[in-house]
């Protein structure tokens, strides 16, 4: 991974509200392609030991897609949870969404990919936005959740584990590097789901995504361009 960017004392920006784990007792889905999952996570107490793949307890059960070492950890904002609880009027607490750190006080939507932040005595970069799935929907019982979720596009944000430790909830949220490209989590999200024109201005930040998407993007990009991104 690249250093370019501004490194050092950025700032704290704001705390962990609670770390989530999905411990051994899967969910069952229904549906056509039924199965279990990882989503339904429940905040734990004391410290949670964060490991090169993930937290301590959290199941991960399909890789692909929600794991690895580039979505090893899931952050979700109380602010962007607060959207939607008005929106459903319900209550969404920690762990809802699928995610291991509620954060406050953290702009997700405004994060820029390759962005690093220290938690606890760990580090993790920002890797990619969270694409909404049908097990989401099902999760939550609301079937056009897929589509609403992206339309607000307020996906919280995958992190890859620069520097394994502990956190725990309180923990500080600092910022220790931002990048100089300027690409949000937010606006690479709408570009690479809906406007596919500008999937060239992708280029800066292949370097920071997951493999998997990394590979993908850069075919997109090539595509586009017709030169190797």
């Amino acid at each position: 991974m690249s250093d370019r960017g501004r490194s050092g004392h950025v700032g704290r920006t704001g705390r962990v509200e609670a770390v989530c784990v999905s411990g051994p007792d899967l969910l069952p889905l229904p549906g056509r392609r039924p199965g279990r999952s990882g989503i339904d996570k429940k905040p734990v107490t004391g410290r949670v030991a964060v490991q090169p793949l993930g937290l301590d307890g959290d199941v991960q059960v399909n890789r692909r897609h929600h794991g690895g070492e580039g979505q090893a950890v899931y952050a979700y904002a109380q602010e962007d949870a607060a959207f939607w609880i008005a929106e459903l009027g319900r209550e969404l607490p920690p762990g809802r969404f699928g995610e291991n750190l509620r954060t406050s006080g953290v702009d997700l939507r405004n994060a820029l990919l390759g962005e690093r932040w220290h938690v606890g005595t760990a580090v993790f970069e920002v890797t990619a936005w969270r694409t909404p799935c049908a097990n989401f929907a099902r999760f939550w019982g609301v079937p056009d959740l897929v589509e609403r979720f992206a339309a607000h596009g307020a996906t919280g944000v995958y992190l890859r584990v620069l520097q394994t430790g502990e956190i725990g909830a309180g923990d500080a949220v600092e910022i220790v590097r931002r990048p100089d490209h300027g690409i949000t989590v937010e606006t690479a999200f709408r570009i690479a789901m809906t406007q596919k024109s500008r999937l060239p201005e992708l280029a800066p930040v292949l370097e920071y995504l997951p493999d998997r998407a990394r590979s993908k993007m850069a075919a997109r990009i090539d595509a586009r361009t017709g030169t190797r991104a």
